[in-house]
Parts: C-alpha cells; sequence; structure tokens
C-alpha cells in the first residue's frame, strides 16, 4: 500500500511539473501577411517627417528591370499604442524607438513564426536616420530573404512531380504542380503558369563551358544566349506569316533593346552565378516584360546551366511574380 502511495504521488510531482513547464513556454502563433508587405512601428509624427522619409527611402525604392517603377515593399505604419494582438503578426516588421541608446537588432519570431524583426533605436532623429542608412542594404536583403523563404514554402504545399528534367538535364528545381511544361527537348524545358492577366514563364536549358567567358562583353553573350534560344524556341503569334509584300513575319522572344539589362555576380546551389535582369519582347508582336536569367557556372559537368525566368502581365504590378520566379529558379539542385 505504501509502494502504491509513494508511486501515486510521484506521478501527482511529475505531472504538477512538466504543466508547471509547459505554462511557461511561450505559445507563437503562425505569422501572416500579403507577401512584400513590412510593417513599420512608428509614431504618427515620425512617420510624416524625416525618419518616415529615410524608411520610405529604403523600403519604397524601385525595383530594377521592371517596365514600370514599382516599390521593393509594400509598408503599413502603425503607431506603437496599437501595435498589439493580431496587428503584430505580421512575417516583417520594422520598428522604430526613440529616447534609447542607438542600436540596430535583427530578431527572430518575436511574436510570430516565421518572422523578421529590425529594431533601431536612437535618441535623437538624426541617430536613427544615421542607423537606419547604414543598414539599408540589410534591412532590404533581411526582409527580402524571408519573403523568398516564404513563397518557397507556400510553393512546397504542391510540388510539380516531372522527372524528365532530371533526366535530361541533370538537376532538380522546386515549382509548384500548377505550372506546366509547354516545350521539351532534349536540353530545353519552356515551362508555364496562367495567371488571371497573362502567364509567368520558365526556360531551363544548358550551353557549353565555352560559350560563356568572364570579360567586358559579357552582358551581349548573355544577350546572344537568350535571343538565340528565345528565336528557335518561343516562337510569336504571327511568326512564319507571310506580310502583303511577300516578307515573311519572324516573331520570337527577344531581349527589348531599349533598356539596358543589369548584371551582377551571385550564389546558387554553392556555385558561381550570372544574374542578369531587363526586360524582353516578341519581335514583330506587341507582348513584354520582365526577366531574370541566371547563368549557373558548372565545372564538373564543364556547362552553363541558364535558368530564366519571365513573365507576362499586362496592366498588373509584376513584383510579386518577379520574386516567385527567383524562389524557383534558386531551388535548384545541379547534380
Amino acid at each position: 500500500m505504501r509502494k502504491i502511495l509513494f508511486s501515486a504521488l510521484l506521478f501527482t510531482l511529475f505531472v504538477s511539473c512538466k504543466d508547471k513547464d509547459s505554462s511557461d513556454k511561450k505559445i507563437i502563433l503562425d505569422s501572416s501577411g500579403s507577401i512584400n508587405n513590412v510593417s513599420v512601428v512608428v509614431d504618427n509624427e515620425l512617420w510624416d517627417g524625416s525618419i518616415g522619409d529615410a524608411i520610405r527611402n529604403i523600403l519604397t525604392a524601385p525595383i530594377y528591370g521592371l517596365p514600370q517603377d514599382e516599390p521593393m515593399f509594400t509598408i503599413s505604419q502603425i503607431p506603437p499604442s496599437v501595435f498589439s494582438g493580431f496587428v503584430t503578426k505580421n512575417r516583417t516588421v520594422l520598428k522604430i524607438q526613440v529616447n534609447k541608446e542607438t542600436g540596430f537588432e535583427v530578431l527572430n519570431n518575436v511574436y510570430a513564426q516565421p518572422q523578421k524583426v529590425i529594431v533601431v533605436s536612437g535618441k535623437s532623429r538624426e541617430q536613427i536616420i544615421e542607423t537606419l542608412n547604414n543598414n539599408a542594404s540589410k534591412i532590404v536583403k533581411t526582409f527580402r530573404s524571408e519573403e523568398m523563404a516564404e513563397r518557397t514554402r507556400q510553393m512546397a504545399k504542391s510540388p510539380h512531380n516531372f522527372t524528365s528534367i532530371q533526366k535530361k538535364l541533370g538537376l532538380t528545381i522546386q515549382f509548384p504542380s500548377v505550372y506546366r511544361i509547354a516545350r521539351e527537348t532534349d536540353n530545353f524545358f519552356w515551362i508555364r503558369k496562367d495567371i488571371t492577366t497573362g502567364t509567368t514563364n520558365l526556360m531551363i536549358f544548358e550551353v557549353p563551358y565555352t560559350a560563356i567567358q568572364r570579360n567586358d562583353s559579357l552582358v551581349s553573350q548573355i544577350v546572344k544566349i537568350r535571343d538565340s534560344i528565345g528565336k528557335e524556341y518561343i516562337k510569336g503569334r504571327q511568326d512564319g506569316e507571310i506580310k502583303s509584300n511577300g516578307e515573311k513575319i519572324e516573331s520570337y522572344l527577344a531581349t527589348e533593346d531599349s533598356y539596358a539589362p543589369f548584371i551582377s555576380e551571385t550564389i546558387v546551389d554553392n556555385k558561381p552565378a550570372i544574374e542578369t535582369k531587363g526586360l524582353w519582347d516578341l519581335k514583330a508582336d506587341f507582348m513584354g516584360g520582365p526577366f531574370i536569367n541566371y547563368a549557373i557556372e558548372d565545372k564538373i559537368n564543364k556547362r552553363w546551366v541558364i535558368v530564366e525566368g519571365f513573365a507576362f502581365a499586362p496592366s498588373v504590378e509584376k513584383r510579386d511574380y518577379m520574386l516567385e520566379l527567383e524562389a524557383i529558379i534558386k531551388s535548384v539542385k545541379i547534380n
């Protein structure tokens, strides 16, 4: 009997301690919010002044490579007095704290998960503005990485099941099952998704290692490659038709001549890559839009793997479509 009572007492103590431990743990709810939307927690007075101007200059700077100016982020200003409850659950938050020591912090999962909260503090407006400007690139990179990761998480809920990409090109790439293969050869894939006002598209192909040389003509090399691929595989609606003068129409995907592409070095799948952003159009047609092109250096297989995303979405903003395409491209894993 004593043993039974002693065991019961131990069990009660164990359960009590466990309940206490559980109650001490903070329950973190899932974050929410639209893609590329940042909550800015700052007093109305500061928002309407020089601090607000500094924040807007950083977060709403136009994105290079789009046909019309679109801001990097959409921002929602929230006074600290109302920043509570559901309002705190946005995935990306920038908090401004005055009358405190100068500081810059990047915090994870403070009010929800996943979440990035950047806290900028200072004793004066000048200190806060200086801290914002000194960390501008880090602020943008932190929020953009979080949004890229979120888009990747969303797309992973319904993955595609195409196997021919890996078999023919020796790589894997993650995109939702809503995308379809529009054209496929032994070394080229055109993949597309219908959207409300048009399509988003991916091209995946390879070129020999000697096809791209890192020199002063790098931009023109990339343009020449993508234009030759577009001419061979992606035709316009009137391609092949005969004009009234007997001339044959050539209509195909090409780089927009009047907009200089932007090129930079980056890393994809732990490999050196060349990122090119610009505008495309269809020759002899009235279609066009933005593209983002990655040439990934695959030294082991003596080739360049090229993955490009381009969107056709007239009359609507294209920022979020291009973010999705970039997230897909950066999921590439080369065998």
